[in-house]
């Protein structure tokens, strides 16, 4: 098995305080290394102090071996360093020490305190046994050159640990900045993504709307006429009125099947079913995932935007009047107001709702006279269907045509979509009204 995620996480993760074992091994490599010198170091310290070697060593053992705590602790490593310094011994653990409390993250006005307290610590001892070495005359060197060689062995024993540290800290924190920033980068390309996604999505679901409404009003007028024209023919053949009932029957049931297979459509169409399965949530997106689904809204977007184009107007009124005329019902048109040119979108709207308002007076008040008025005002376009009560209740059910309801939902969303407002409902005397007014503009 393969450890992967949070496994892995686990598996790389070192003893105690250590976050990694490599961190753990080179740590107790150097504190090896200085428990070896300080106690070769406390050798000459416990004769010149008048102890015993071994208690000499084992001190030197022990202070040593203190390096093991400095990324834990990397005061403490410091100060037992400069306890140290009078013993002339703990250079390596003076230089790790100060190196990792510069790289730390503890305030600078403690890393230089102690570095400061650590050179100074340098410089007296420096001083003082060089000093005594003059005296001597263990060295060659006058007096004069105590002072300068103090000097440059507490800055050099002092000043490349500090500075190394600070240049070492201040890059990783700079990585860890950049790490962040990549970090918070992803996570708002994966935002970007997502919101993409989900306007491409509600742009299809906008087109998939378009679509069934304008498959309704086209198709299902057409066909609505079809199954009347076709009850007619049945009623009225009177040469073979055999043959001509089946052939009549035949065209009506073709009529209606259609009917029932566009309302399906329609349905799938509205709610989504039987479409593309829908994009899984990302967890994990690519750059490239935010350019195409942007491009995916886009063009979603200017399909949804591209309804206003070629379409019927308010000059093809007349015709569609007569079509339901000639269906055998009795419609009269008034206008108010001058005529004149709207926008394609207005007028195809204004075309749309009198249509569907027409095709729902076929489906279920079948003969029953009907007024179209259309109003021209300053800012606005007018209109309103009223159908009266059927003469024979029973005729529409003769010709049983279906409905699936959507009719006059598309018409209130053509009309809301151009900042108008649709109104439908019966009237008093037992009829149907239909009202809309768009804004002249759209």
């Amino acid at each position: 098995m393969t450890t992967t995620g949070e496994d892995h996480t686990v598996a790389l993760k070192g003893p105690w305080w250590w976050a990694r074992w490599r961190s753990a091994v080179l740590d107790g490599g150097l504190a090896l290394v200085s428990a070896v010198e300080c106690a070769i170091e406390g050798v000459p310290f416990a004769r010149d102090a008048g102890l015993p070697v071994p208690a000499g060593v084992v001190f030197g053992l022990f202070a040593g071996a203190v390096l093991l705590l400095r990324r834990k602790w990397p005061i403490t490593v410091v100060l037992v360093s400069i306890a140290i310094t009078p013993a002339e011994m703990g250079y390596l653990m003076g230089l790790v020490g100060l190196y990792t409390l510069a790289a730390s993250e503890l305030p600078r006005r403690i890393t230089g305190a102690l570095a400061a307290m650590s050179m100074l610590g340098v410089l007296i001892v420096t001083y003082v046994r060089a000093h005594q070495g003059v005296v001597r005359g263990d060295v060659a060197f006058g007096e004069w050159a105590v002072p300068f060689l103090s000097l440059t062995t507490s800055l050099g024993m002092t000043a490349p640990p500090v500075l190394l540290g600070l240049y070492v800290g201040a890059r990783r924190r700079l990585m860890e900045s950049l790490r962040e920033r990549a970090d918070s980068l992803e996570r708002e390309l994966q935002l970007l993504a997502e919101r993409a996604e989900e306007r491409a999505e509600w742009a299809r679901n906008e087109e998939r709307t378009r679509i069934a409404r304008e498959m309704h009003d086209v198709v299902a007028h057409r066909v609505s006429l079809m199954v009347v024209h076709a009850a007619a023919l049945q009623a009225v053949a009177r040469k073979d009125p055999e043959k001509a009932a089946r052939n009549a029957a035949l065209v009506g049931d073709m009529g209606r099947q259609a009917l029932t297979e566009l309302r399906e459509m329609l349905g799938v169409l509205r709610t989504g079913e039987g479409s593309a399965p829908r994009v899984q949530s990302m967890q994990s997106v690519p750059l490239a995932a935010v350019g195409a689904a942007a491009a995916a809204a886009a063009a979603a977007s200017r399909a949804v935007g591209d309804e206003g184009g070629e379409g019927p107007c308010l000059a093809d009124l007349d015709e569609l009047l007569g079509q339901s005329a000639a269906a055998g019902m009795a419609v009269d048109l008034s206008v108010d107001g001058d005529a004149r040119a709207y926008a394609p979108e207005v007028e195809q709207t204004t075309y749309r709702v009198v249509q569907e308002a027409l095709t729902n007076v076929h489906k279920h008040a079948a003969g029953a006279k009907t007024h179209v008025r259309l109003a021209h005002r300053s800012s606005e376009i007018a209109m309103q269907v009223e159908n009266e009560p059927p003469p024979e209740p029973e005729a529409a059910s003769d010709a049983r045509l279906p409905s699936g309801g959507n009719g006059l939902v598309g018409m209130k969303e053509r009309v809301s979509a151009l900042g108008g407002v649709f109104v439908s409902g019966p009237t008093d005397a037992g009829g149907f009204r239909v009202s809309a007014v768009i804004p002249a503009d759209g």
